[in-house]
């Protein structure tokens, strides 16, 4: 490769299988070569997970818009009066994933949704408890740190208390959100009235130690330095050494239309995306799975991505509404067949897998048409 000096020493690293250290994720942010960025990810892509890249038939439920915690950064988030508010009935996530179910290849449900300021714990835990009862076939990955952190507060519960009945009632894996930038400092700028990064942070740590798999997530291009963001890989990868259960990390391009911070923010470039998706996998050395989410990306980086360290895709959607409230311009969902279609033209093998990354289908590579 064709650098020198300290990046020189931070590639030597790399292929001898050492770790970086804050200082060299510094650097990496600093540097302008990005296709030597992307070839160093895509070594190590390779050397973790040969060519497979993930995806899944999913469906996202997303129960309600209503929101306490209003973060600036949210496009999603209303007001119980607001226009535009809405919180679903039972019946109508049962609607609503009855007709996600048409295609036979569903297999999960992703669940999140705002911090509804008079929903109990047991209201959100009768959706999952009926949803796994009506649709026992799915799995349900549902919530995030910063949900389960407010389920505990309303109901009084631990949170290793709150996770132990989500479990029981069929929750199978966390989501990744609302980790955005794990500095205090962002955090109280930002959204205050949330979970703090202590408290993601031990979410994710009781769930590992109950069994139950997460998912890691950085919501960059808003007011973090970038020192920030290489403190926030190392946190979590921190907490991957404990050992952790984390399973995927998804790299969240800050999307600023309709929020608060719309008039003093633009959005991130496709340099500084894939840079960031580089960096993570760089970084991030005990995490198998790098995530490049196309609903944020767009179809075309998110392709692009894949040979910038990235070895998941995501799945199809259907019924996304939280990132395209804050302007997304992908399209609300993909079909099967163009998700496959898209990791091919990449030269990478599709694997469809569930919310913990069993391969399903085909024992072996997916031969469905794409």
């Amino acid at each position: 490769m064709f650098v020198k000096g300290e990046l020189e020493k931070i590639e030597r690293k790399v292929l001898n299988g050492e770790r970086l250290t804050r200082e060299d994720g510094e650097l990496l942010f600093a540097c302008k070569e990005l296709s030597w960025l992307g070839a160093l990810a895509d070594y190590v892509r390779k050397k973790v997970s040969g060519d497979l890249v993930y995806y899944n038939v999913n469906c996202h439920v997303n129960l309600t818009n209503i929101c306490a915690a209003r973060c600036k950064f949210c496009a999603f988030g209303r007001g119980g009066d607001d226009k535009g508010s809405y919180a679903m009935t039972i019946d109508d996530a049962i609607k609503l994933v009855t007709e996600a179910s048409r295609d036979p290849h569903l297999s999960g449900l992703h669940i999140v949704s705002g911090l509804h300021p008079t929903w109990s714990f047991e209201h959100y835990l009768t959706f999952i408890e009926t949803l796994h009862e009506k649709f026992p076939r799915l799995y349900i990955k549902g919530f995030t740190g910063v949900e389960i952190q407010h389920f505990a507060n309303v109901s009084g519960l631990s949170v290793k208390e709150v996770l132990i009945r989500l479990k029981a009632a069929g929750l199978e894996a966390i989501a990744g959100g609302g980790a955005e930038i794990l500095s205090d400092r962002v955090r109280n700028l930002l959204c205050p009235k949330k979970a703090t990064a202590d408290e993601w942070l031990n979410v994710a740590r009781t769930a590992h130690g109950l069994g139950i798999k997460t998912n890691a997530s950085m919501l960059y291009g808003h007011i973090e330095t970038l020192a920030e963001r290489v403190e926030h890989l190392i946190r979590l990868r921190d907490l991957q050494d404990e050992p952790g259960g984390f399973q995927t990390f998804i790299c969240f391009p800050f999307l600023p239309k309709n929020t608060a911070l719309e008039k003093s923010i633009k959005q991130t470039s496709m340099w500084d995306d894939l840079r960031t998706m580089a960096i993570s996998r760089l970084m991030l050395d005990n995490f198998k799975n790098i995530k490049a989410y196309w609903v944020m990306l767009t179809v075309p980086v998110a392709q692009v991505a894949l040979s910038f360290g990235a070895n998941d895709i995501d799945g199809t959607i259907h019924h996304e509404n939280i990132l395209h409230d804050a302007g997304a311009t992908s399209p609300t969902h993909l079909e099967e067949d163009e998700i496959i279609k898209i990791i091919r033209e990449a030269g990478r093998v599709p694997a469809a897998v569930d919310c913990n990354f069993r391969r399903v289908g085909d024992e072996q590579f997916s031969t469905r048409k794409g």
